[in-house]
């Protein structure tokens, strides 16, 4: 074993030697796909290994680049171990290369897997100012024909600033993302696992794991996702799978898959599959179906169908219509009526309008209007009557084809119905007794107890 201190030129022809270019060309599987050459003036020593290669240790900058790439390692010193091709860097590390460029305290660069692991502070920057800070990562470089594009590998919870622009090229505003664990490609996708947490101006998300597509505009979120929109009516939506879709780097669609919940002010929304349609990130419409049924709760009413199509202009509940097997329930007045039994309209579809104008005070809710059964429709309503008591109120039950139901003050003011039309109004016996004239012996019992 020989140990000597060589010249620049000496150490940069022996550096490169370390990689042979005839045992790439023999094995280009596995062999060093780059010949790291050095350049600066750092105190060096050479320790020749039997097989011939040899240990560089060095001090005071070192500069390595790739012969022929456009890429290169700057660090305070290195160690360079020619057998199994390993470049240690210690202090003020930072790689750059047209793909990425990534600065950390300590840095490892494999040669024959064409990796480098940074450790220490890590900030990786990609071409479109995206960013990853971290503890650690592994970076691969892309390698023809056999690793087409990079990709970047980061765990200890790292933090990714997506920057994205629209189409005229302006930035548009950054999307954070932080994890357990992230794999980036290239700089358009981005897996990440455990504790997801996403937050962009529009939405704030949460899952186990993620799936972001930057040029698609697409993003998913599995095991228990939670996305809360940020307008100035916010909704969250949860389930089993949550799917994000963009256009020009706005908040277009949100899709919940397996048992679904979208939840807003005016309503709450349950299906096994939910498709949200946003504009200006403002709820719009809101799609609902599933083999177990689709579920609206507004302030009013229940409504249930196996599919649900409600519409929300500007974020408030303005129609609910409920296809195949549709029913709408409502508790009476409890002020007016005591009952254990819920009004309700039955009918192949129902249609459910709402007042939803603009209102001065937010906290009111809008108001059910109307509703409307159509095919084999039926109908079953509690009135409260003048005089009778309150936990006796009159029934109206009707059937039709088509149901009519109007609303005053959140009551049943009219049902109208046509075509096939049947029922039946049942009306409580008012109680007279209290109103029944007296006995002879009753009027001499009053007397007598006067003083």
């Amino acid at each position: 074993m020989t140990r000597r201190i060589v010249s620049l030129p000496a150490l940069t022809l022996l550096v490169t030697l370390c990689a042979p270019r005839h045992l790439l060309a023999q094995n280009p599987a596995t062999e060093p796909r780059c010949e790291l050459a050095y350049s600066g003036q750092a105190r060096s020593t050479l320790v020749q290994q039997p097989s011939g290669k040899y240990n560089v240790y060095q001090g005071g900058g070192v500069t390595y680049y790739c012969t022929g790439q456009n890429n290169q390692l700057r660090a305070d010193s290195a160690e360079y171990y020619g057998d199994p091709g390993i470049l240690y860097l210690i202090g003020n590390v930072h790689y750059t290369e047209p793909r990425v460029k990534v600065d950390s305290r300590r840095m490892t660069y494999f040669q024959r897997e064409d990796r480098l692991v940074a450790e220490g502070d890590v900030v990786a920057t990609l071409p479109s100012g995206t960013t990853l800070r971290g503890p650690r990562a592994d970076y691969y470089r892309a390698v023809p024909n056999v690793r087409p594009k990079t990709r970047l590998y980061a765990d200890g919870r790292p933090l990714i600033t997506l920057v994205q622009v629209d189409s005229q090229g302006r930035k548009q505003p950054p999307v954070d993302l932080r994890a357990d664990r992230v794999t980036m490609e290239a700089d358009s996708l981005v897996y990440a696992g455990g504790s997801v947490d996403i937050t962009r101006p529009d939405l704030h998300a949460v899952g186990d794991s993620a799936y972001l597509d930057s040029g698609r505009e697409f993003a998913r979120l599995m095991r228990g996702p939670n996305i809360a929109g940020k307008a100035q009516r916010p909704f969250t939506l949860s389930g089993t799978v949550v799917d994000i879709y963009s256009r020009a780097r706005q908040l277009e669609r949100v899709v919940s898959l397996g048992n679904a919940r979208a939840l807003s002010d005016d309503l709450d929304l349950r299906a096994d599959t939910i498709d949200l349609r946003v504009t200006q990130n403002k709820l719009e419409h809101a799609y609902a179906w599933g083999p177990s049924g689709a579920h609206a709760i507004s302030p009013t009413q229940l409504i249930s169908a196996d599919s649900l199509d409600v519409r929300l202009p500007g974020q408030n509940i303005r129609e609910v219509h409920a296809v195949q097997h549709a029913v709408a329930q409502s508790d009476p007045d409890s002020t007016k009526i005591r009952s254990k039994e819920r009004d309700w309209l039955r009918g192949d579809t129902i249609i459910a309008f709402f007042d939803s104008t603009a209102r001065g005070d937010t906290a009111t809710k809008p108001q059910l209007t109307r509703l409307v059964a159509v095919g084999d429709a039926r109908s079953y309503y509690q009135i409260a009557v003048s005089g009778a008591p309150i936990d006796r109120p009159a029934v109206n039950y009707v059937r039709g084809r088509t149901i009519t139901v109007s609303f005053a003050n959140r009551q049943v003011e009219r049902v109208a119905v046509t075509e096939k039309a049947t029922g039946v109004y049942l009306e409580p016996v008012r109680d007279t007794t209290a109103h029944a004239p007296k006995t002879a012996a009753d009027s001499a019992a009053t007397r007598r107890a006067r003083p």
